[in-house]
């Protein structure tokens, strides 16, 4: 079992302590983990070593700190320790001190048993109970990079959404409270066309919740793709990262872009008349939830899902830097926090140095892993270094 910091690193740096940054996590029954802590200064963050050990798993703990299913998508019950757990009344809990402006912020989550017997999130803040995870998003902004988005523009719209809405998440936390509603109302919806029985009043409302909080979705993600097209132009080739340019493709967005005011009579309209047609096809055919991300390298004239993986990666990268510039302009400052999950593969030197470098200057808290601590040669000075195994954080002097 990893022993529980007391307290933050010897010498841990005041410059840090203005930034947005988690300073210290504690994890019970979460995967891996039995009980782990780890306490850092709020620099980047470099996790070393074998697969398995562990670092990935810390990465999807700090990704519940923000409103969503964290970087894996998976469904809560899936975090549960299989195997010996420590006794506790959560089937899991993730805690963090998080720092922001000088202050210091507790935070916390875990599934717990309902009155029922059955599975709950539950999210606190400063030891008060939170209405939602979605009350996170106002304090923490974070976004990551996994291995398994090496694929996103090769694979289906659904990655490339989720990507989408977590950039769009970090200009408008409300933006997880109107996704949740329109869901909500999608389900419902289907579930009367599927069994009934089919109301028209209650059919009208439904589509009504929808078509207000899908053009809502449509508004804000097109606001967003267009506040980081204009940082990407001004990029260019920043950094030695490809140059993107990022499109909208979707039912709502033409409707956005076409009628204007008159959009949400003319989405509830187009629900309405798919009926017959969702009923008999068992999902609901016309809305933001079909929305795509296109994505196309700018000097190369090609889709990124045409390019390397190499370019892609790059591409990926490009885009999120961007995004965390325009957070840090937007809130004070403040960069988000940055997870990069085995952020050096696929990167050759000059990309490794570069995004180091560009990491430092954000003045971002970047939780990075690796297999191979020499990738992370740059950054040994500037940042936090562990060796992870078997559950165990070894600090690097």
């Amino acid at each position: 079992m990893t022993p529980l910091p007391t307290q933050r690193p010897d010498g841990a740096a005041s410059a840090f302590e203005g930034r947005l940054a988690v300073t210290r996590l504690t994890l019970r029954n979460f995967r891996s983990y039995a009980e782990a802590g780890i306490a850092v200064s709020g620099a980047p963050v470099v996790l070393a070593g074998p697969n398995g050990a562990g670092k990935t798993n810390l990465l999807d703990a700090i990704s519940l700190l923000s409103p969503g299913r964290g970087l894996r998508g998976a469904k809560l019950g899936e975090h549960v320790r299989r195997g010996p757990s420590v006794s506790s009344d959560a089937l899991w809990a993730v805690a963090a001190d998080v720092t922001r402006n000088g202050e210091t912020y507790e935070v916390g989550t875990g599934l717990m048993l309902g009155p029922g017997g059955g599975e709950r999130r539950q999210v606190r803040l400063n030891g008060a109970p939170a209405q939602t995870s979605a009350d996170l998003g106002e304090l923490v902004q974070m976004l990551w990079l996994t291995p398994a988005m090496d694929r996103l523009f090769i694979e289906g719209a659904s990655g490339r959404r989720k990507f989408l809405d977590r950039l769009v998440l970090g200009f408008e936390p409300g933006h997880a409270r109107t996704t949740t509603r329109y869901e909500t109302a999608m389900r419902e919806r289907a579930r009367l066309l599927k069994f009934g029985p089919r109301d028209p009043a209650w059919l009208d409302g439904l589509e009504a919740e929808m078509a207000e909080t899908g053009i809502a979705m449509a508004i804000s993600r097109a606001q967003t793709v267009a506040r980081l097209n204009q940082a990407l132009a001004a990029r260019g080739e920043a950094g030695a990262f490809p140059a993107a340019q990022l499109a909208l493709d979707g039912e709502s967005d033409a409707l956005l872009a076409e009628l204007g005011d008159n959009a949400h009579a003319a989405l509830r309209e187009k629900l309405a008349r798919a009926r017959v047609r969702d009923a008999e096809a068992g999902r609901t055919t016309v809305g933001p939830h079909l929305t795509d991300l296109a994505v196309r390298h700018t000097q190369k004239r090609a889709d990124a899902r045409e390019c390397s993986t190499g370019e892609q990666k790059a591409l990926l990268i490009a885009i999120v830097l961007a995004d965390a510039w325009e957070l840090a302009a937007a809130r004070e400052g403040h960069a988000p926090l940055l997870l990069l999950d085995e952020i050096a593969a696929h990167l050759d030197a000059v990309r490794r140095a570069a995004l180091f470098e560009e990491i430092v200057a954000l003045g971002a808290q970047a939780w990075m892993t690796g297999t191979d601590l020499s990738l992370f040669e740059g950054l040994k000075t500037r940042a936090d270094v562990f060796h992870v195994n078997d559950g165990q954080f070894v600090r690097q002097e």
